[in-house]
């Protein structure tokens, strides 16, 4: 029988106690932008400069905040209040909030993502749905597509926004929800637990990681056929994609562990070491997202407050970047 991971380690938890870690900044030559974290623990919303490495603004959220996505144009940060009932948007330059739309009653919004078409794309994983927010800095109107599974908790949605996903943790299922001419929802039994998900940038293919299987399938984004089933670290919670769309790489919480696997031949190439596998649930990581030029992964080592910082290209762990709070939910912006 498959062993359980605390409540802590499958994010869950609203209030457990972190492990801190004293973080010294240190700063990188060359890295420029800033790194935003949502501290699900402390709920909070912060500011990390990537070139000092320093944290430079703190603001108070929404109850247990997770996932995060930047606007396109990289001055607003949109982020998904799990422990309460709204999408609310910051200023990326100094925190200042500007927005909070109301998804419903018990809507614990999960995924989310800011499309290049300018609309937000949200999970209601208490109400099974997803909703789709037009004009989020204006009007905001939202229109709400039922998944009907349980757990609906990560999202994707195709370039040309025809379609999204979702990962069903409670259903053991992926759905394919059509956003134009609103079909039913089809969905597909993936793995045990699936969770984290990714499309290809060119939306031929979708990867979703199923941390009870340990393991990462590639899908057929239409008919949600397995193409490539590739063992992977232990308890893939994420799985994100390098944006040159190369690699596939996995957040393995168990073993502090990253899996990368090549794309184009579906196998995995090699494990990049974040933490050992003693580390593992003392650091707890957990969200995984690459710098703008696919050089660096930034890890969200949540009980620690800290952000690991690794070069992809040689696996080193290069800093660690404060992540106060229980830093889970990251985004980035150049």
């Amino acid at each position: 029988m498959k062993r359980m991971l605390p409540l802590l380690a499958i994010g869950l938890g609203a209030c457990s106690p972190t492990v801190e870690e004293s973080v010294t900044p240190v700063a990188s030559e060359g890295v420029t932008g800033a790194l935003f974290v949502a501290g699900k623990f402390g709920n909070t919303l912060a500011k990390v400069d990537l070139a000092s490495g320093e944290e430079v603004t703190r603001v108070d959220s929404c109850a247990n905040p997770h996932e995060l996505a930047t606007s396109p144009d990289d001055q607003h940060v949109a982020l998904a209040c799990y422990g309460g009932t709204t999408v609310d948007i910051f200023r990326t330059s100094d925190l200042g909030k500007v927005k909070s739309i109301e998804l419903g009653d018990n809507a614990r919004p999960h995924g989310i993502v800011w499309h290049e078409n300018g609309h937000l794309y949200s999970t209601a994983e208490g109400r099974q749905s997803v909703f789709v927010i037009r004009d989020p800095l204006g009007e905001a109107r939202t229109f709400e597509y039922a998944t009907g599974k349980r757990g609906s908790h990560m999202i994707a949605v195709s370039p040309d926004a025809q379609h999204a996903w979702t990962t069903d943790l409670g259903s053991k299922t992926v759905t394919r929800i059509d956003l134009v001419t609103r079909r039913a929802p089809y969905s597909a039994t993936v793995g045990e637990e699936p969770e984290g998900i990714a499309l290809t940038p060119d939306g031929e293919t979708l990867w979703v990681s199923a941390r009870g299987s340990d393991m990462a399938y590639a899908l057929d984004p239409q008919s949600l056929e397995r193409i490539k089933d590739v063992p992977v670290g232990d308890f893939p919670l994420r799985i994100v994609l390098r944006p040159q769309g190369d690699y596939a790489v996995t957040s393995d919480l168990a073993d502090g562990g990253l899996s990368v696997i090549d794309t184009a031949t579906g196998a995995k190439t090699r494990s990049i070491a974040v933490s050992s596998r003693e580390e593992a649930e003392a650091r707890t990581q957990v969200t995984i997202l690459f710098s703008p030029d696919g050089e660096r992964i930034y890890v969200a080592e949540t009980r620690t407050n800290t952000i690991a910082e690794v070069d992809f290209a040689s696996g080193k762990v290069l800093r660690r970047l404060p992540g106060d709070g229980g830093g889970d939910g990251i985004a980035i912006i150049e």
